[in-house]
């Protein structure tokens, strides 16, 4: 018991960090205009879920599904059609989440972290490659915005969802790649809280993956 406590003591307080830095800009941003409503709702939710998905704490699903429920609404009223799809696919993708990380491991226990074999990266490489050229077909007929950037980040964010859903430590690389292309996406798109949110995400995605490597090696 009392080696636990102050373990918890750090992660407190970059919890209550987060919040109150995210809430003041989120303000900040509707206060003078920078962003939509829901846009800063949407920033405080998805910074606090994706924390909580670092921590492997379930509770991150129920603010995952509030987030993306958001954001479909947000990047759809900016004709960023494949990605506001793409809000739509992590809803059901949480909720699949939210069930395996509770029953998919051996006899319907909690969900482990692990490591990814060759073939599986090859089949996601395999995938996102081919998500990312049937998205740009069909977002050119569309009439989106940015369609190929919009098609080949919503591949890699699939594969980066699906991966975390079960708890497989190389979703993290992914997520870093997805929100190093998401910054300048959401800043050619004019959603620079959203950017700034995802810059969060990357620094958030590091941490995940260096908590999620501790928990695959133990």
């Amino acid at each position: 018991m009392t080696d636990a406590a102050p373990s918890r003591r750090p992660g407190t307080a970059l919890l209550a960090g987060l919040v109150l830095l995210t809430s003041a800009i989120a303000f900040a941003a509707w206060r003078t205009g920078a962003a939509h409503p829901l846009e800063a709702i949407a920033f405080v939710t998805g910074v606090f879920c994706v924390w909580l998905v670092t921590r492997q704490n379930i509770w991150n699903f129920p603010l995952g599904l509030i987030t993306v429920g958001i954001y479909a609404y947000v990047f759809y009223q900016s004709q960023l059609f494949a990605t506001a799809g793409l809000q739509l696919v992590f809803f059901a993708l949480n909720l699949i989440g939210w069930y395996l990380w509770l029953y998919g491991g051996a006899n319907r226990s909690r969900l482990k972290v692990r490591r990814a074999p060759r073939l599986e990266w090859a089949l996601t490489a395999l995938g996102i490659t081919g998500g990312t050229a049937l998205l740009y077909r069909l977002l050119n007929e569309a009439g989106g915005a940015t369609t190929f950037w919009d098609a080949l980040i919503t591949s890699i964010s699939l594969a980066a969802q699906w991966g975390q859903s079960r708890k497989v430590l190389e979703c993290w690389w992914l997520w870093i790649v997805a929100d190093i292309l998401y910054i300048p996406f959401c800043l050619y798109n004019g959603l620079y809280l959203t950017a700034l949110l995802y810059g969060v995400f990357l620094a958030l995605a590091i941490m995940g993956l260096l908590e999620w490597r501790k928990a695959a090696t133990a």
